[in-house]
């Protein structure tokens, strides 16, 4: 799978450990999700049980990203049960751009100290 590939790739070039760890269990989750893909029989079990893969710690808030990991577990589940090629390739990894991004927003805001918003 080429989105595999591609953080393969990040991990190797990667400088900063905390990133690299991510990118590893990023690619562990991935593998994760095509087992499940190939193993399960319907799409509702499928993303019944893909959507508890710690997507967010202790997945407490994977529920905010539902849209966007929901897109995934679509593209890949249709790639591991047919629908190869590079125009599903693609999809793959737009959808997990998507959800990177969305993931990472959460992430940071979830860390970052509030600040007050301006009175006037």
């Amino acid at each position: 799978m080429r989105l595999t590939e591609e953080l393969q790739r990040h991990v190797a070039q990667e400088q900063s450990l905390f990133r690299a760890q991510l990118l590893r269990e990023d690619l562990a989750r991935l593998s994760k999700l095509r087992e499940l893909a190939r193993a399960s029989a319907d799409v509702a079990a499928y993303k019944k049980k893909a959507f508890r893969l710690g997507w967010t710690p202790g997945d407490l808030r994977t529920h905010e990203l539902h849209a966007p990991l929901d897109v995934l577990l679509d593209t890949v589940y249709a790639y591991e049960t047919g629908a190869t090629g590079e125009e599903q390739e693609a999809r793959i990894v737009a959808a997990w751009h998507a959800l990177h991004r969305i993931r990472m927003e959460r992430l940071v805001g979830c860390l970052s100290t509030p600040v007050p918003k301006p009175t006037e």
